[in-house]
């Protein structure tokens, strides 16, 4: 295996302390949750207080002040351990980032520091009914009211909808003007008018809770606003590169612990007097899987130095997406039918990797989207031979 340059001695102490987080934490408790569709709160508040939790948060709000591999580091373990129930992703490397980035220092001291430590769940409400990656085409809308604005509405396939504290909200504020008319609040979703609606049951990521959001004559302060009226969309394109990019540290994660567990059950199981491992069909198929996987994880460890250098622009960041949430899907299809029949037993992790791989594909843009943006990006680059000499 290529060596990860990327990670210092600090990220992997960081990596032996996420992983006994997990064994004691969530393994145990894991299958449990699948059928409650539900993590506990009290597993959010221990991840803060063993430092989880928003690792690159600012120390005066409470944070470690680390850099954005330790939330990687994270992100893989957990993906890697085949958990999907606590939504630290979104918490994290979503709704923070938001706050961090553009929220005002009010917002900042108050929700920040809460959020580290497990205190207060973060959710992000962008998809509706009738938009999904057409964040133009959002409904819910905020009218300004004195002081205050009255947001109505209804959000969809919310994870972390059911626990959630503080929403960052897309709303319309202005019908007539287009993506300049899309304005982010900050939601106290303790508030009047706000009300969750039924924990949604999923093909996959059952752990996760997933929710309807209504919004109904919800009244909001204006100093709740996310940045400036008007700006809402261009601030979410700004972190949609980033959101990608998590996706795909997961999707690489996911598929090199698939494939090991793979490994592992056919080096055992037997047919025909061989293991399953003997036959060259197994050995072409994982060798395919394993130079596919390494690719791609060289790749995303690209991504990841030039999203830390301030450099990750949309073109890359949806190959990214593109390339690992396929990779994924393929690689968790491939390996469970080297289990046979037990592949197909919820028991066997494999199982449960494949039904929770299909939302790759989906979530943080389709890759109908994605093939969208590179496609697009390489006509507006592409000049002649003859025009670049």
């Amino acid at each position: 295996m290529i060596k990860r340059e990327l990670f210092q001695p600090e990220h992997e102490t960081f990596r032996d302390t996420v992983r006994r987080f997990i064994d004691k934490e969530i393994a145990p408790h894991h299958a449990q949750w699948e059928k409650d569709g539900i993590v506990p709160r009290e597993l959010w508040r221990k991840a803060g207080a063993a430092g989880l939790l928003c690792c690159t948060i600012p120390e005066e709000y409470g944070g470690l002040g680390a850099d954005y591999l330790f939330d990687v580091v994270v992100f893989e373990e957990i993906g890697a351990a085949g958990y999907t129930g606590p939504g630290f992703l979104i918490h994290c490397d979503l709704v923070a980032t938001y706050i961090k980035s553009f929220g005002s220092e009010a917002q900042k001291k108050y929700w920040l520091p809460k959020m580290v430590a497990g205190e207060a769940i973060g959710s992000l409400g962008m998809t509706e009914p009738h938009a999904g990656s057409d964040l133009k085409a959002i409904r819910t809308r905020a009218v300004r009211d004195g002081d205050d604005y009255v947001i109505n509405g209804q959000k969809v396939f919310i994870s972390n909808g059911q626990l959630c504290d503080v929403l960052v909200l897309a709303t319309r504020t202005d019908s007539a003007a287009g993506a300049k008319g899309i304005t982010l609040f900050l939601v106290d979703t303790s508030l009047p008018g706000f009300r969750r609606g039924k924990n949604l049951d999923k093909l996959g990521m059952k752990a996760q809770d997933t929710s309807e959001l209504f919004f109904d004559d919800l009244r909001v302060p204006a100093s709740a606003m996310l940045g400036e009226e008007g700006r809402g969309f261009e601030l979410m394109m700004t972190k949609l590169a980033q959101e990608r990019l998590a996706q795909a540290i997961r999707s690489a994660a996911v598929a090199e612990r698939v494939i090991e567990y793979t490994i592992q059950y056919t080096g055992e199981r037997k047919a025909f007097g061989k293991t399953i491992g003997d036959f060259q069909n197994t050995q072409f198929k994982l060798a395919e899987l394993a130079t596919d996987t390494a690719v791609g994880r060289q790749f995303t460890d690209k991504c990841i130095q030039l999203f830390m250098e301030g450099r990750l622009d949309a073109f890359d960041a949806a190959m990214a997406k593109m390339y690992l949430s396929n990779l994924h899907c393929r690689v968790v299809d491939e390996c469970l039918q080297l289990f046979g029949g037990w592949g197909y037993m919820w028991e066997y992790p494999i199982a449960r990797a494949y039904a929770d791989a299909r939302i790759v594909k989906i979530a943080g843009g389709s890759i109908e989207i994605m093939k969208h943006i590179i496609g697009r990006q390489l006509f507006a680059d592409f000049r002649p031979r003859t025009e670049a000499r």
